[in-house]
């Protein structure tokens, strides 16, 4: 979303004050840049106020919230400052403050800077449409990696962490939540106060205002979700997340953050997690997949430890978050649903990393897990599986190295002891490693032959060893076996069809077998008429994220006497996840103008940043009369103020539609 006029940042992109060189303001003030930048931070304590009305002249802002310890005397005036905005890049601009000379070395000071923000690629605005109860209103931030700067004024980098407080107001019937500690509501001034008592990055301050309601799903966890969606959260949730919560504990040692709460949002949410502490964040289309649910909220758990509580310095170390929070994750399932099913579903993603490889080449340097971030470059566009999956299989190296994972669990456990509420590079972490395992240090394990620690970190390419999977044998047999069965020619629809019941497959394994179905399209004639005939009834009950496989296997073998249930498919979705790949393949193909005819038909319903996005995917190679049409369509009102967005809605080198994941 196109931001508007900031005071303090005329003539910037977002009105925000972003990085030297990738975050931290510059001037007095400036944060060093270092591994461990956060306990010596300039920054002590943030302290901000929000409202959703827009300022009126004439009527005073709401109030600067108070410091917890509040370091200036109350009796000292504050004085005016000098400052000046600088440009950075296309996603920001520099606020550098001047301070006053007579302030001494080492002497506590407040700055208070005020700005407004309305518009913002961190800040999304939904009508009640847009939601799944169209009764209200509703706004939340997604700040990763950094859009949080248009959200505040921040020191945009993960180097640097710091305590916030926050008061918000907004109307009435309006819940208001943030990833803090503690909260309270005043409610004749309808304002809300938070505070977060933990130091974390700017990129994990993070608000939802909507009409939500909470129900308690365990000791130190609520769920919040729309009144029409709250008894199927509970459902799914109520009694596990304490069992999670219990399994990581135990794993790697107490949990810091006091509650663990999760708020599921409206399908515009351009992400399908965020591991806000205190307050994951969730896609609600997710609910209807058992299992991706289940991997998605674990993922965000493991987040509390890697990510949250311990984080990489620097975005292009950004493994140190993924590939640890991926490891620990896998570590619970395997506690709390047995290895068999965490095999299955890392082979999932294992194909789902190979897959984006050969489409990238192995030369690509985003494949590196220590990606060069030249300046300029948004961050958020080193996201890639090679953060999760590569940075995993390193982690899963190094657990191997010790010959038992529950010694690497209790070297995991020191290192967030060691290192929680800072900020790390992959040597500090590698350094405690050789440190905690000194015989490992002896035999110079860091320089195997091959395996070098070094390579793994700079090398180009898939991952130089993966994990051995083969106690997930029982279940990923069948989906060898049936795949085969399929592509072997000549084919024996019969024996095929007859070989296996997939109604009684897990999610993962069904997913799977779609996914290589997927890799090898287009497929002969026969075989996408016979796997329609077999299957197409029975998939047409299962998931979301099962249907939508099937959907693209169907468009891309222009398979038309389904095409209807892709229509109807996105005649009723209002996600990114469920609808960018399939208007991705109906465009790589032979059915632009069928991707269209929907569009016509369900623009309204979309968040305009996501119609962005599928208008950029539809006129891309479309005839100049077709191209013309489908501007003038789309250039409604709505449309029209989406000048610019957020780094989800970019339509990238790598297309969705050749990555089928949904993480």
């Amino acid at each position: 979303m196109a931001p508007r006029d900031c005071p303090l940042a005329p003539g910037s992109q977002d009105g925000t004050p972003p990085p030297d060189p990738e975050g931290a303001l510059r001037g007095a003030a400036a944060a060093p840049h270092s591994p461990l930048a956060a306990p010596a931070s300039p920054i002590n304590h943030f302290s901000c106020s929000f409202s959703d009305f827009p300022l009126v002249p004439g009527v005073p802002p709401p109030p600067i919230p108070t410091f917890p310890d509040d370091p200036a005397p109350a009796s000292v005036a504050p004085c005016p400052l000098f400052f000046r905005v600088d440009p950075f890049t296309d996603y920001g601009s520099a606020l550098t403050i001047s301070l006053p000379s007579s302030l001494e070395p080492h002497q506590p000071f407040q700055v208070i800077i005020r700005y407004t923000t309305i518009d913002a690629p961190a800040i999304w605005w939904l009508d009640p449409e847009l939601t799944y109860g169209n009764a209200k209103p509703f706004v939340f931030t997604q700040g990763h990696s950094v859009c949080n700067r248009s959200f505040f004024p921040c020191f945009d980098t993960p180097a640097v962490k710091c305590t916030y407080s926050a008061i918000v107001k907004a109307p009435a019937g309006m819940q208001v939540l943030m990833s803090a500690t503690q909260s309270t509501y005043e409610e004749e001034e309808g304002t809300y106060q938070f505070y977060m008592e933990y130091p974390i990055p700017a990129y994990l301050v993070a608000l939802v205002a909507g009409d939500l309601v909470p129900a308690d799903i365990g000791p130190r966890s609520k769920v919040w979700a729309e009144p029409c969606l709250l008894s199927t959260a509970i459902s799914k949730l109520s009694g596990r997340v304490e069992r999670w919560l219990s399994a990581a504990e135990s794993l790697y040692g107490p949990y810091i953050w006091g509650r663990y709460d999760i708020v599921f949002l409206p399908p515009s949410f351009p992400i399908v997690a965020m591991e806000n502490p205190c307050l994951t964040f969730i896609i609600s289309s997710i609910l209807e997949s058992d299992e991706f649910l289940i991997i998605d909220v674990i993922h965000e758990v493991a987040h509390s430890w890697f990510g949250n509580a311990v984080t990489n310095a620097t975005w292009e170390e950004m493994w140190l978050s993924e590939g640890l929070a991926t490891y620990a994750q896998r570590r619970i399932t395997t506690e709390t649903y047995g290895a068999a099913f965490t095999c299955l579903e890392t082979a999932f993603r294992l194909d789902a990393l190979h897959r984006q490889m050969k489409l990238l080449g192995e030369d690509n340097p985003v494949s590196k897990l220590q990606v060069k971030l030249e300046p300029g470059v948004n961050p958020s566009n080193l996201m890639n599986l090679f953060t999760y999956e590569k940075g995993y299989c390193f982690v899963y190296y190094l657990s191997q190295l010790c010959g038992d994972p529950a010694r690497f669990d209790a070297f995991l456990r020191a290192y967030i002891e060691k290192y929680k509420f800072t900020s790390v590079v992959a040597q500090d972490l590698l350094d405690s490693f050789l440190a905690f395992f000194p015989e490992l240090k002896e035999q110079s394990i860091e320089s195997r032959t091959g395996l070098e620690f070094e390579r793994w970190l700079n090398a180009t390419g898939p991952p130089l060893i993966e994990p051995d999977l083969s106690q997930g044998s029982s279940l990923t047999c069948p989906v060898e076996t049936l795949f085969s069965l399929w592509t072997t020619e000549p084919l024996d629809a019969v024996a095929a069809a007859g070989s296996v019941d997939i109604a009684e497959w897990r999610t993962f394994q069904t997913v799977l077998f779609l996914d290589r179905l997927l890799d090898g399209s287009p497929l002969p004639e026969e075989v996408i008429s016979k796997l329609s005939e077999c299957y197409s009834a029975q998939l047409d009950g299962m998931n979301a994220e099962i249907r939508i496989r099937w959907l693209q296997i169907i468009v891309r073998n222009d398979y038309h006497p389904d095409l209807h249930k892709v229509r109807r498919f996105l005649e009723n979705q209002m996600s990114r996840m469920y609808t960018i790949p399939l208007y991705e393949d109906l465009c790589t193909g032979t059915l632009k103008s069928f991707a269209l005819d929907i569009f016509y038909q369900t623009q309204n319903q979309l968040h305009p940043n996501l119609r962005k996005t599928i208008q950029q995917i539809l006129t891309q190679g479309l005839n100049p009369l077709l191209a013309m049409d489908a501007a003038a369509v789309m250039a409604d009102p709505l449309a029209a103020v989406v000048e610019d967005k957020p780094p989800e809605a970019a339509h990238s080198a790598i297309s969705l539609r050749d990555v089928n994941v949904s993480a």
